[in-house]
């Protein structure tokens, strides 16, 4: 499978800048995975600058109607 890191990096909200995996999902979701985390394109932007990508931050915002 090709990868379409340009199309990837259009939804891409993630603000950590030298992030090596900006735009290839399959390698962004496996190392957030192994963390207990989720992608930065989980988050609405203002929860994702915060950097808590956790679960727990994710399941307080859905429980919250956030997300």
């Amino acid at each position: 499978m090709e990868c379409r890191k340009e199309d990837n990096l259009a939804g891409c909200n993630c603000s950590y800048e030298p992030c090596p995996r900006k735009g290839i999902c399959c390698e962004c979701i496996r190392y957030h995975l192994k963390m207990r985390q989720l992608p930065a394109c989980c988050f609405p932007d203002a929860a994702e600058r915060t950097f808590d990508r956790s679960f727990e931050h994710f399941a307080g915002l859905v429980s919250r109607g956030k997300v």
